[in-house]
């Protein structure tokens, strides 16, 4: 079992950047895979990115790609989302995610393989 709590949500203005943060419970962190998901109002959720359980391998929506960045501290239990050049179509609740996993496995970058979900963190970029 994990608990997930995510942080660093706000109100930014286009251009800007922002680090979402998810600080995860327990002593196994490291045998998860985590995932950022962002569900805007009215639409589905949508994957954001995902990293591994050593962070060796990182896997990003397309939406997203060459702008934002997933690492993670194991030591810390905590995973990151560095996010630049905000655009207002990122506007949305952003949800840390997390499943248990092998070596090697994934990407996990749907939202059924996750077991474990935060409550979200807002973010809204103005024009």
């Amino acid at each position: 079992q994990v608990q997930l709590v995510e942080s660093g949500g706000g109100l930014v203005q286009a251009g800007d950047s922002l680090r979402l943060s998810c600080a995860a419970s327990g002593r196994t962190f490291s045998t998860y895979a985590m995932g950022w998901f962002r569900q805007a109002p009215e639409k589905e959720r949508e994957f954001v990115a995902t990293i591994s359980r050593t962070g060796g391998s990182t896997y990003y929506g397309d939406s997203v790609k060459g702008r934002f960045t997933i690492s993670r501290d194991n030591a810390k239990n905590t995973v990151y989302l560095q996010m630049n050049s905000l655009k207002p179509e990122d506007t949305a609740v952003y949800y840390c995610a997390a499943r248990l996993s092998f070596l090697n496995s994934g990407p996990y970058y749907r939202e059924g393989e996750y077991n474990y979900w935060g409550q979200g963190t807002q973010v809204t970029v103005s024009s």
